[in-house]
């Protein structure tokens, strides 16, 4: 499980990730909220970010606001700042939850914990035009018939509806698939299979377009 932490002060950054660690999660600290706006543009792949307030650049509040715009990912916000007014404001602006430091690491763990079981017990199945994509038991379905798909042409069909309408290069379907070695053939090779599987002719695509150039985009 990946998560995002988004904290300038450095003793407390290194604390909350050796703990959150040692809970076997993922942990990416960032002191500069730029820093991790452009990573979560970059990255689909979090699963919760954790946010300070007072932050260098960018006021934390405006720092959730932006990231609630682009994305539905749990925030916790974690800061000093433990009024009643800052806490309305932080659940206005798209927070899931609040911390008032000082607070156990423990504490986060549990709210963390909370929060990602409510979201695994929530979750439904995403329909996209014929496609319905059962991401908890990593199936996609065409018309309700389930597609029979290897892990990594799961991932990528998985990955470019995630991204449709949008042109995603070899390049980065290599990295979301963690293989930035795989070479552009590899890429087109698990394209064609997923083609085929979905009954998509390449001459007249209904589904992934290929982009010249560049890599792919799903119209679906």
């Amino acid at each position: 499980m990946k998560i995002m932490l988004i904290e300038d002060d450095m003793d407390m950054q290194e604390l909350l990730k050796n703990y959150l660690i040692n809970y076997d999660y993922e942990v990416v600290a960032f002191d500069k909220p730029v820093w991790a706006l452009n990573e979560l543009q970059k990255d689909s792949n979090y699963s919760l970010v954790i946010l300070d307030l007072m932050l260098p650049q960018i006021d934390g509040f405006d720092v959730c606001k932006k990231i609630r715009e682009r994305s539905d990912i749990p925030i916790i916000i974690s800061s000093a700042r433990g009024g009643i007014g800052d806490k309305v404001v932080a659940y206005d602006y798209g927070a899931d939850d609040y911390l008032s430091k000082p607070y156990e690491p423990k504490e986060l763990v549990m709210k963390i914990n909370a929060i990602l079981r409510r979201l695994s017990n929530n979750i439904s199945r995403k329909v996209i035009g014929e496609f319905e994509i059962d991401e908890k038991s990593m199936q996609i379905y065409q018309d309700g018939e389930p597609i029979e798909l290897t892990q990594a042409e799961y991932r990528i069909l998985l990955f470019l509806i995630d991204n449709r309408d949008k042109v995603v290069s070899r390049t980065t379907i290599a990295n979301h698939l963690g293989e930035s070695y795989s070479s552009d053939r590899a890429i087109d090779m698990h394209i064609s299979n997923i083609r085929n599987k979905i009954f998509d002719d390449p001459k007249q695509s209904r589904y992934i377009k290929s982009v010249w150039g560049v890599g792919y985009k799903f119209i679906g």
